[in-house]
Formats: structure tokens, C-alpha cells, sequence
């Protein structure tokens, strides 16, 4: 339990945990264990010993993407201090609140009803790693039986025996005549390494069994009535609408919203879905991301584990790679999730030795027009890979490892030539208020934290001996208009693709100049420029076209200062969009031809007028892959900003073997 990154974060009321053994135990207040499952046995009796109250700590009823035995930390946990909410035997506190919930305030019940819609919506359960798939596609009806595994806690917590198990299958044939019984059981149960109570029902006429292991709401899309026994499915059943009938006294029973077949004298009494649903899920249960290390809240959790649940299902199967140096082998398969499987292959001739259920991976910037047709004329999924815009503390080019990439199957977001995922789902998506709140505070926190895509801290070249946040600050200088024109890397894919007659960041100072006489320009060089390590440096006679240099000035003190930005094709057009900054565009970015920027040119696809936070929801939330680089599991927009603050903080100067690094590369490898 120690060993659970949520655990200290769920148990604010304690100061210290400690294990039982441990000196520390002797002063203890209180004994925590699991449950009243056979592993708290010691700590339940060590509290009964020594007088001290016992705190019963489960998984919560939204717990994770994947299962805790393949080592997925719980997004939630429940705490109790009077008994447990699967042991209907005693009082337990989600059984005190549900009994308080009738003076629930408004408030509250608003949100239960957002989460239950919004639960619904995504089709998650406490597991979520399940496959979700229509099961039938004819219109027959059906009834679902629910097996549960020989010994479950949660049985004899429901006031059940094992005999109750074929009670509620005779009672289901017997009740629905017309109907086809599924009897789910545990996939386990299948192939013998668990014992179920129901394995033989399959044999029964009119009966089904159900052994795959399968989204819960797949289950519930084919059936009209549940029979349960004290699963948590038949809550699930009560979220869906569904007829729910106990055989046991689940946490849900005894409210009014079963039909219960065993009584629980202490209940009895009228709730809501919504009361208990509040009670349950906002009440009892308590949240944190794993990941940060932060408590949250029933929503955020919900959110986290949809994009997670989201992406998984997208990148579920096979893979090959192709063209990727060493460094990114490494982290690649991270961003693809857990159940992708990755094979690198070694030569640079795509699709070559890549097999036919294989989705081709190269990085975009190296994919050139050969491969491509090659890929067309054999039919091969092709897919392009490329850093995020919420990439890392550090340069790509020092090998800063990505907290985020994006993964397109139809192009790649900075290639204005042809449609990209980014800029499909910006042209169809359905942006729903709840996305758009989200995208707005997401967008409100980046410029709070003042975070950007690499964040780097200050001047970052290879003299500088101590990079410390805040080297160098300015005063706006008093007059007229401010601008700033962010250099670009002159050799740069996005350069490529996604400009058309200006190309250069010489080119792009005159035609700023020209068209602002009057104005102020601040120009920044891009620091894998100002590192030396790719192309863009400026001419000398260039240097007239601008009125300061701020290439050591952080970014973000800069997008403060400035009125507008003029830019090809950078990334800090956008990020000067969260900051409320006018930007012109001369070349195609994503973020142009919206109707949010002021463009040199146009693109005929673009064929939509959007908000700040449609852009910011579609190329932050929606779009990008986030990994959490300690777990290396796929997380979300919102924990990538809290790891990348938490970085920050950490983050003092470039370690010694990024100076030697840089020395190496500009030594033996040169700019590219």
C-alpha cells in the first residue's frame, strides 16, 4: 500500500504512514489495511489488539485505465473509518452519506448529474482497458446475469453465498422466458486460473456465455434487465438506465432504485441515482493523479482516464518504425501506449520488410516523397510522428526527452500542402461546452505558469556556464507599436511545407519592416539557432531590419511586452494567441485561416470560423500524445503542464553531459 504514488495524497488527515512492523508503528493512531480482504488480516487484528481504530482503504469505483496486478496506479481510492461499502453486515460511511444525501445542496447534485452524463459519454467503468464493441446486430432482447469470482469479498459483504449465484440464473430464465440470457463471467474463470460459480450456464438453452473480457457498456448496449449479485456492473446497469435486480446487497441496494430480493433492515429509505451517485462518487470516494503526485477531483480524474482511454483504442495493434536514430527507439513505444506492438526496422526504404497488419511509423521531417509513393502503391498505412507543442524543459536538440508528440495518420499539423488530423478535427469536429471550459482553463493555466514549448529557462548556448531563470529581463522600450518576429530554423520541415514565398528569417524581417515602417521590431532567434546547432543565423546586412535582439530573453517575457507577432510558420504565433496578442501570419501555420489570425495567404480547406478555445481544445487536448517520463504511461494535456511546472522548479542549468553534447554535435555532427 506504501508503494501507491496516491496513497499519502488520499490520507491528509494522517501526518505520517508507516509500515506495521516499522518503530514508527508503536505511536500510530490509527491501523490501515486493504479492505477486509484476506491481506488485512494482520492489520485488523493489530487494531483490535491495540484498541486503535481500523481504516479500510479500497480502489475507488473509477480507479484507472488498465488493471492494478499489470501495475496501473489507482486514479482513486476510498477511505472508510467505519466499515467498508461492499460489507452491507455494518454501518459503513458511503452508507452515512447516502442516508445524509437528501440535504445535499444544489451544487453538488448539479455535478453528480455532469458526471453521470459525462461518464456515459465516454463509456468508462472503474477498469477501462477493456475492448468496446457492438455485440449484436440484431434486436432480440436480453437479459445480462453477472458471475462474479469464487471468494470475492464482496459476496459475503452483500450478505450472499455462492449458492445465490444459480438462484439469480434460475430466476432470470424463470422472469424472461423470451428473452436471451448472457451470463458474464470473469475471463479468468474461462481459462481455469479463477473459479466462477456459473462457468456450466452456457450449456443451458436459451443461455450465453459471455467469457471475453469487454467494456461493461458494451454489455449494456444489448440488454434490457441486469440480474447481479453485489457487482459494481449493476450500477453501472442504474447509470445506463437499465432494470437492476439484486440477488445481494451491493453499496446501491436498498435505496428505492433495485429490485432488491434480500433486505437490508438499515436502509429503506428513498434516494435518487443522483444522491447516491453524489454520495459514492464525489463524496466517498477521493482522487489523485498518480502521476503528479496532486490530489484532484472526481472530474479531472474523469478526463484523465477518457484521453487515456481515448488514445489506447486509437493505437491499439501493431506498428514499425522506420528511420528513427537511437534516441527516440527509446520513447517512441511509450507514446504509442500499452497495447501497441512496436518493431524498429533497421533500413530506410519504407515500406520494405514491414508487414501487411503493420501501421508504418516514420518521423515526419524525414519522410521524403519516394517513401510516400512507395507506401501508396502497396497500400501500406503510413503515419507521421513529430514533437508536440507542450514538448519539455529543454531543447529536442539537446535531447531533452518529449513529454508530448503528435501521431497523424493523414499528414502532419505544420504541412500546409495537404489535410492533416489536427486540421480535420479543427474543420468537424463538435466541440461540446464541457471541452471548451476545459480547453479555456487549460489555456488560463499556460499563461498563469507562463509555460511554453520548451521552456527553456534563459540564455541557452554552449558558452553559457549557468543557466539560471531570469538572466537577462527588459523594459518595454517607450513609444509605438512593439513587434516581434520569432526566428525559425531556415532548414526545417515546417519551413518546407508550410510557407510559400517567404522562407527566410532575413526574408521575413524585411517584408515586417516594409510593412511596419513606424514600429519597433524585437527579433528572437530560435535557440536550436542560438545553440548552433541548426540553420538560421542572420546576415549581417540583415540586422538593420530589426531594432533589438532578445534571442536571451525568455519567451514568455516577451509575448508579455509585444502588441503583435509576425511570423512564418512558428509555434509562438499560437502561443501569443493564448495571450490575447494580434498575429500576422506569412506563411500557413495551424492556427491560421481560422478567422483568429491576420493571414498573407489562404487555404480553400480551412473552411471554418473558430474560437480561441475550439484551437486550443483540438491542438492541446485533442490532438497531441502526453507520457508521464517517470511511469512512462500515457496521461493527459493538463498533467503534462503540472509535471512541466514541477520540472521547471527542478531545473537549474543544462546538466555537464548536455555541454559535452553540444560540443560533440557541433564539432562532429554540424547544423542541419
Amino acid at each position: 500500500m506504501l508503494g501507491l504514488p496516491t496513497l499519502r495524497v488520499c490520507l491528509p488527515e494522517f501526518q505520517r504512514l508507516c509500515h506495521l512492523g516499522s518503530p514508527g508503528a508503536r505511536h500510530a493512531s490509527a491501523v490501515a489495511g486493504w479492505g477486509l480482504k484476506p491481506s488485512s488480516r494482520k492489520a485488523r487484528a493489530h487494531a483490535e489488539r491495540h484498541q486503535l481504530p481500523y481504516v479500510a482503504i479500497e480502489d475507488g469505483f473509477l480507479r484507472s485505465w488498465g488493471l492494478g496486478v499489470e501495475g496501473h496506479p489507482p486514479h482513486s481510492l476510498v477511505v472508510d473509518h467505519l466499515g467498508i461499502y461492499y460489507d452491507a453486515s455494518r454501518p459503513s460511511t458511503l452508507e452515512h452519506l447516502i442516508l445524509e444525501a437528501v440535504d445535499a445542496p444544489e451544487a453538488e447534485l448539479i455535478r453528480a448529474r455532469d458526471g453521470m452524463e459525462r461518464l456515459r459519454e465516454l463509456r468508462l467503468s472503474k477498469y477501462n482497458h477493456a475492448p468496446d464493441r457492438q455485440l449484436f446486430d440484431d434486436n432480440r432482447p436480453r437479459v445480462l446475469v453477472v458471475d462474479q469470482t469464487a471468494g470475492d469479498a464482496s459476496i459475503a459483504g452483500g450478505l450472499a453465498e455462492a449458492d445465490d449465484f444459480q438462484r439469480m440464473l434460475d430466476a432470470a430464465r424463470a422472469e424472461h422466458p423470451e428473452s436471451e440470457i448472457l451470463v458474464k463471467v470473469h475471463p479468468d474463470v474461462i481459462v481455469g486460473k479463477k473459479a466462477g460459480h456459473l462457468l456450466e450456464a452456457g450449456q443451458l438453452p436459451g443461455c450465453r456465455l459471455i467469457g471475453d473480457n469487454l467494456n461493461p457498456w458494451s454489455l449494456l448496449d444489448a440488454v434490457h434487465c441486469v440480474y447481479v449479485v453485489s457487482s459494481q456492473l449493476g450500477f453501472e446497469a442504474l447509470l445506463a438506465g437499465k432494470r437492476v435486480i439484486c440477488h445481494g446487497v451491493p453499496f446501491y441496494a436498498g435505496w428505492g432504485l433495485t429490485d432488491d430480493r434480500r433486505n437490508c433492515p438499515r436502509r429503506g429509505v428513498q434516494r435518487s441515482l443522483v444522491q447516491v451517485f453524489s454520495a459514492a462518487y464525489l463524496r466517498y470516494a477521493r482522487y489523485a493523479n498518480p502521476y503528479t503526485g496532486q490530489a484532484t477531483d472526481f472530474e479531472e480524474a474523469l478526463e484523465l482516464i477518457g484521453d487515456q482511454t481515448r488514445q489506447q483504442r486509437r493505437l491499439a495493434g501493431r506498428w514499425a518504425t522506420y528511420g528513427l536514430s537511437s534516441w527516440k527507439r527509446g520513447f517512441v513505444g511509450d507514446f504509442l501506449g500499452h497495447d501497441a506492438k512496436v518493431r524498429h526496422l533497421r533500413h530506410e526504404h519504407p515500406p520494405k520488410d514491414a508487414e501487411r497488419d503493420e501501421r508504418l511509423l516514420c518521423w515526419a521531417s524525414r519522410l521524403d516523397v519516394s517513401a510516400e509513393e512507395r507506401c501508396r502503391a502497396q497500400d501500406h498505412a503510413l503515419w507521421r510522428m513529430e514533437d508536440g507543442f507542450l514538448r519539455s524543459i529543454g531543447l529536442g536538440v539537446d535531447l531533452a526527452r518529449p513529454l508530448s508528440l503528435v501521431v497523424d495518420a493523414l499528414g502532419i499539423h505544420y504541412d500546409a500542402s495537404r489535410e492533416s488530423e489536427l486540421e480535420r478535427t479543427l474543420n468537424e469536429a463538435s466541440f461540446s461546452p464541457a471541452l471548451l471550459r476545459r480547453a479555456a482553463r487549460l489555456r488560463e493555466r499556460l499563461v498563469t505558469l507562463r509555460l511554453s514549448k520548451y521552456n527553456v529557462p534563459a540564455k541557452y548556448n554552449v558558452t553559457a556556464k549557468y543557466n539560471v531563470p531570469g538572466a537577462r529581463r527588459i523594459q518595454r522600450p517607450e513609444g509605438g507599436r512593439l513587434l516581434l518576429v520569432p526566428g525559425q530554423v531556415e532548414s526545417d520541415a515546417s519551413i518546407v511545407h508550410g510557407t510559400l514565398d517567404i522562407r527566410t528569417n532575413g526574408a521575413l524581417l524585411a517584408a515586417v519592416r516594409q510593412a511596419n515602417p513606424d514600429a519597433r521590431i524585437l527579433y528572437k532567434p530560435h535557440p536550436d539557432v542560438a545553440t548552433g546547432a541548426r540553420i538560421g543565423a542572420l546576415r549581417q546586412a540583415d540586422e538593420h531590419l530589426y531594432d533589438r535582439e532578445v534571442g536571451d530573453v525568455d519567451i514568455v517575457d516577451v509575448l508579455d511586452m509585444v502588441d503583435e507577432v509576425h511570423t512564418m510558420c512558428s509555434l509562438t504565433g499560437f502561443e501569443a494567441l493564448l495571450r490575447g496578442r494580434r498575429v500576422v501570419t506569412y506563411g500557413m501555420p495551424f492556427y491560421a485561416g481560422w478567422g483568429l489570425t491576420e493571414d498573407r495567404h489562404t487555404c480553400p480547406r480551412r473552411r471554418r470560423r473558430l474560437d480561441l478555445d475550439a484551437l486550443v481544445a483540438a491542438t492541446l487536448i485533442l490532438y497531441p500524445l502526453y507520457v508521464d517520463p517517470g511511469s512512462r504511461r500515457l496521461c493527459n494535456a493538463e498533467t503534462a503542464v503540472a509535471l512541466l511546472e514541477q520540472h521547471r522548479a527542478e531545473h537549474h542549468r543544462p546538466a555537464w553531459r548536455t555541454h559535452l553534447y553540444r560540443w560533440y554535435r557541433n564539432i562532429f555532427i554540424g547544423k542541419h
